[in-house]
């Protein structure tokens, strides 16, 4: 005796029928006889022959029906388990082409997967590059005020205000800014945390934490540091990165499901603290340093010390490829190369530069 022999001749069940035109439930019920019968208020509604059922996507708990013979949208849900197992066996093609179905549906996520990916590391650096020079430096200037808020938010430091030590600081950026060529407003601070660090923001903002100031041993490795945020000025850096943080936050958010910012905070916090610059921009930065310092008559050699005094040797670390800087002594071997005579004149005097390590006291 089979399995479909144990089955009375007739079942009826309660279920819940969409008839396909409409998004509107029918309370109806299922009759098992030659096929299956829809019933709604004692008149048969439809009938599904057993051949051309075919199960759909549902809630575990529900066996959810459609039919080949069938409106495309219309959906069957039976809820009680032994009439959803009593259908089941009369029903032999109940899973046909759900396998392939599902293999498909897997490629097309996979293509969609890699799309997205494709876009994160190719498209959208390369749109980047693109925009940012068409965006206008008021609007610019706007974004980095945004900016410049979170920061000092997240950093939890200060502004320093020593008023020599803001003379003298103003004086060393004036200068680096003249050497640069660079013509656009500037607004250069030292803010007091102990995070050693220096960054630009878009619109011209310019930080250097006193972190970074208390580990240089003379005027010339800060003087290189600034140079290189000058050159990231210049560049435009900052937009370009904000552009491609912003794009690639919402892919990704996209990816997992999170299209409302939490991606986004992850990546822009990335973005401004640890320095996510790509390995081309901040190589492009070094070598505005050199032409800045060398044109001041100064070497760039001291701000490849500060570095290699500040994160150590690189060389043997694992991921030292896979940093977004260049490695630290990748950069002093070519500012040791490009190193110069120092046949100019001091950037600060030794007094401007006791002034400006003592700013933020």
């Amino acid at each position: 005796m089979t399995a479909i022999d144990t089955v009375p001749t007739v079942q009826t069940v309660d279920a819940v029928y969409f008839d396909g035109r409409s998004n509107r439930k029918h309370g109806v019920t299922l009759r098992l006889a030659a096929a299956l019968e829809i019933v709604e208020g004692g008149a048969l509604v439809d009938t599904w022959p057993f051949d051309a059922v075919r199960r759909a996507d549902g809630p575990p708990e529900w066996l959810r029906l459609s039919c080949l013979a069938a409106l495309p949208l219309a959906r069957l849900e039976i809820a009680e388990p032994a009439m959803q197992q009593a259908v089941a066996a009369r029903c032999r093609s109940l899973d046909a082409g759900r396998e392939r179905h599902t293999w498909r549906i897997a490629g097309w996520s996979l293509a969609a997967v890699g799309s997205i990916f494709a876009l994160v590391f190719f498209g959208i650096p390369l749109l980047a590059d693109r925009l940012a020079p068409l965006v206008p430096r008021a609007v610019e200037s706007r974004l980095g005020e945004a900016i410049d808020k979170q920061a000092r938010f997240v950093l939890g430091g200060k502004v320093c205000t020593g008023a020599e030590g803001q003379a003298a600081f103003a004086v060393m950026v004036d200068k680096l800014k003249r050497a640069g060529g660079i013509d656009d407003p500037l607004k250069a601070q030292v803010i007091s945390t102990v995070l050693p660090n220096a960054f630009a923001l878009p619109g011209g903002k310019i930080y250097l934490t006193n972190g970074l100031l208390q580990k240089a041993n003379n005027v010339d490795e800060i003087a290189g540091v600034i140079a290189h945020e000058l050159g990231h000025v210049r560049h435009r850096d900052s937009m370009r990165q904000l552009i491609q943080t912003g794009g690639t936050s919402f892919l990704v958010g996209l990816l997992f499901g999170d299209v409302i910012g939490g991606s986004a905070v992850i990546f822009a916090t990335r973005s401004l603290f640890n320095s996510s610059f790509s390995r081309e921009m901040e190589r492009d930065a070094d070598d505005a340093a050199i032409a800045t310092m060398h044109k001041l008559g100064r070497s760039p050699r001291p701000m490849g010390e500060l570095l290699i005094r500040v994160t150590g040797t690189q060389a043997n670390k694992s991921l030292g490829l896979l940093a977004s800087h260049p490695l630290t002594e990748e950069r002093l071997a070519i500012m040791k190369t490009a190193d110069a005579r120092n046949v100019g004149a001091e950037i600060l005097s030794t007094r401007q530069w006791t002034a400006l390590k003592g700013i933020c006291r």
